[in-house]
């Protein structure tokens, strides 16, 4: 990473005479429809900064009726499109689709499109399209993920997508904001994956349905911007429209450190929630957090890892914009290292970028993968989003991807446990589910 310039923190904002606490949610918002402030459950019309669409939702999708409405994109450059779902094509309504992608990003001459390079979630902020105050739209479920940046994110379906390139416009209802707190300390071989699972446990798949998710704590401060990232990622299982961390240095750093010009970065200090601008606080304790596993077909059956009885498992699968970044691959790594898979267990590894994986082969990471007998796998959605590399009848497998749902990731009789890279790692080398920690002591 580059060394960062100093960024100013903050820049006057225009604020309202006794106005009630506003939340991080609530002040993207406000930004976003033009006013000081905003009240919770007010439906407002908000100003979109970037929409990101990809192979499956995107061009098949909105070329037909942009061609129908004989519409065009509001602004070209505030739209990204990205070939990660159907890539590489394995077989010829793949190709076609992928085609379709390529064939209409040149006709409408879109200046952003990132192609068989990564997972949108990912390769995104990669590319420095996401900043602290940004109101975003995304082509996916999975939107959310931006909120790691400070930026309002969320997924929308095809119809509003057509709205918002057409105008660079949607209407939103202003959400609650639930605070999830974290204090205390995270134990080696305990992550964000880990966070998650746990909090999808307790507060259940439809905890934060429709609402704005904030991330706080000391333990939150302290992850990496690519932690912070799948906790926003996986704020959608909960039915989050967005979740979101403020941004504060490490924030700025990695922004810098991708190529974003300071200068587009002042006054990111601004974009923190108020005192009492919560509707909801939930407050978790990392000195108690053991691994997490989520046992088949659902996130929210969770548990600790020291619940389950020694289950064999087939499969161990690394990938996913939730579990391939690069700092999900040293997470792995670090288990791994000087150790051999499983003899009953495959070990399948696709990283989330092709830029996390040329930096995981640069400083080592990726050949103590290799070496320890993982199939490396191509760049994109994969197996998570039920293409291309499914698993087969009767297996059972460990994954780190954000979900388990039945029938998604291969047939309905594929039994699929979700865990953290380290814990996935730890079942491919004992070939069953295992305690990570133990292997770490």
């Amino acid at each position: 990473m580059m060394n960062p310039s100093p960024v100013p923190s903050t820049t006057p904002m225009p604020t309202a005479l006794s106005s009630p606490p506003q939340s991080l949610a609530q002040k993207l918002i406000a930004r976003a429809s033009g006013r000081t402030h905003v009240e919770v459950g007010a439906l407002l019309n908000c100003q979109v900064d970037l929409a990101m669409f990809h192979d499956s939702s995107g061009p098949r999708r909105l070329a037909p009726m942009l061609k129908e409405l004989g519409a065009s994109i509001w602004d070209k450059n505030k739209v990204v499109l990205v070939m990660d779902h159907y890539v590489p094509a394995r077989d010829e309504e793949s190709s076609a689709i992928v085609a379709l992608a390529r064939e209409t990003a040149k006709a409408w001459k879109l200046p952003h499109v990132i192609d068989s390079e990564g997972i949108c979630h990912v390769v995104l902020p990669e590319r420095g399209h996401l900043k602290p105050g940004m109101f975003c739209v995304g082509g996916d479920s999975h939107s959310p993920t931006g909120g790691a940046f400070g930026s309002y994110m969320f997924g929308i379906g095809a119809t509003e997508m057509l709205g918002v390139v057409v105008s660079g416009e949607i209407w939103l209802e202003v959400p609650q904001t639930i605070a999830l707190n974290w204090t205390g300390k995270l134990a080696r071989g305990v992550c964000a994956k880990d966070m998650m699972l746990h909090m999808i446990a307790e507060l259940g798949l439809n905890g934060g349905q429709y609402q704005a998710l904030e991330y706080t704590g000391e333990v939150v401060q302290g992850l990496s911007m690519q932690e912070r990232m799948t906790l926003s990622n996986m704020g959608a299982e909960m039915g989050a429209q967005a979740a979101l961390v403020a941004a504060d240095q490490v924030t700025v750093d990695y922004l810098l450190g991708v190529g974003v010009e300071p200068q587009a970065l002042e006054g990111w200090g601004n974009w923190v929630s108020d005192v009492g601008s919560h509707s909801q606080t939930h407050h978790f304790d990392a000195h108690t957090l053991a691994p997490q596993i989520a046992a088949p077909h659902s996130p929210a059956l969770t548990r600790a890892v020291t619940e389950y009885a020694p289950t064999p498992v087939d499969i161990a699968y690394i990938g996913a914009c939730t579990g391939a970044k690069l700092v999900d691959l040293r997470a792995a790594a670090s288990v791994l290292k000087g150790r051999r898979v499983h003899a009953q267990t495959r070990l399948l590894v696709a990283p989330a970028s092709a830029r996390d994986q040329e930096a995981a082969r640069a400083e080592g990471t990726l050949q103590v993968l290799l070496d320890a007998g993982a199939q490396l796998l191509p760049n994109s959605c994969g197996a998570c989003a039920g293409y291309g590399a499914t698993f087969e009848e009767g297996m059972t497998v460990i994954s780190s991807t954000a979900r388990n749902f039945k029938a998604r990731m291969g047939p309905a009789s594929v039994q699929v446990y979700l865990g953290s890279p380290y814990s996935v790692a730890a079942a491919a080398i004992q070939g069953r589910l295992a305690d990570v920690r133990e292997m770490l002591a």
